[in-house]
């Protein structure tokens, strides 16, 4: 059995009502809208948020969910996505999953606004249930969203950021949605408890691991196969590479930033810099980070008693780190 079938396995029922409830909150009286949110819904990925929501939820209250539990998996599958389909648009990207993106197919003016239309489906299905709390929640996590994007693009016009700055940002820019998924995964059973924050913390270690992961792709692993170096092109700094700047001497740095600013397009400099980082450690830097988080949110769910809810969570946190793509 795949490692995500198991993980699914202890909330499979719910993850197939879930999807049921879904479809029906991205439903609206305008035909175009309704074949777009269709497209949308039947290339879906892995649904890791949805399955964090319900994981964390049934964890804390050992077994239990409501109503209220489906409500913040719907929400924060919708705000998700929203973000997913403006994401596409701000990077010009023709492909998500393997499937043409909603801009490539419907151009960039509707893909804006089906984002739009998403993201306020999203905050009135809180409004409409009163679940304000489940709206601060999300809320806080979209604007994060945006100003980890915006921290890092205003970094990559300089390259003077630090390993603090570049945690900030992948906290706001990634962990900050997971966290978001296991708040209110709380938050739905036991509002204002001690148990939201604790899985806030839970889900914010968990997404910055998951970051880190995803920075290692772009260098290649002995599963991936050839590194990618598109962070490099993109002017991306990620760990690896932030760690051998502050290692190497003047004379490299010179030579890293000035081929990150002048000459990312150049496939052979780029491989240059990949090989670079590799050999100076940029790469088990990155890895012995990674596992200090992921440890970090181990510790933190400790506590809770054993259940096949708090097993697949545990499943979830080895399958972020150890995950091929």
């Amino acid at each position: 059995m795949k490692v995500i079938e198991r993980i699914k396995k202890p909330i499979s029922y719910e993850m197939e009502l879930f999807e049921k409830k879904f479809r029906l909150s991205m439903s609206s009286k305008v035909a175009l809208l309704n074949r777009i949110t269709h497209y949308i819904v039947n290339r879906k990925g892995k649904q890791m948020r949805p399955m964090f929501v319900f994981l964390s939820a049934k964890m804390i209250s050992n077994g239990e969910i409501s109503e209220r539990t489906f409500r913040g998996a719907s929400v924060i599958e919708l705000i998700h996505t929203a973000t997913l389909v403006h994401d596409d648009v701000v990077d010009d990207s023709n492909h998500r999953r393997g499937f043409f993106s909603i801009n490539a197919l419907w151009k960039n003016k509707i893909a804006v606004l089906v984002g739009d239309f998403l993201l306020s489906k999203g905050l009135l299905f809180c409004i409409d249930n009163n679940d304000f709390d489940l709206l601060k929640i999300i809320s806080v996590a979209v604007r994060e969203m945006s100003e980890g994007e915006l921290l890092q693009i205003e970094k990559a016009r300089k390259l003077d950021i630090t390993e603090e700055v570049y945690y900030e940002i992948i906290r706001q820019k990634t962990a900050t949605l997971i966290a978001a998924c296991c708040s209110l995964g709380a938050a739905s059973i036991k509002p204002h408890s001690k148990d939201v924050e604790t899985m806030r913390k839970f889900g914010e270690l968990i997404g910055m691991a998951f970051q880190i992961k995803d920075d290692l792709f772009d260098y290649g692993t002995e599963n991936i196969g050839k590194p990618t170096g598109i962070d490099i092109k993109e002017q991306k700094m990620t760990l690896p590479l932030i760690y051998v700047l502050n290692q190497c001497s003047k004379k490299e740095q010179s030579w890293l930033i000035n081929s990150i600013k002048n000459h990312n397009k150049d496939p052979k400099r780029v491989k240059e810099v990949i090989a670079f980082v590799k050999s100076n450690g940029g790469l088990e830097y990155a890895v012995s980070k990674m596992k200090s988080f992921q440890e970090d949110a181990i510790k933190l769910i400790e506590h809770y008693p054993n259940s096949q809810y708090k097993e697949a969570l545990l499943l979830m946190v080895n399958y972020v780190i150890d995950r091929n793509k």
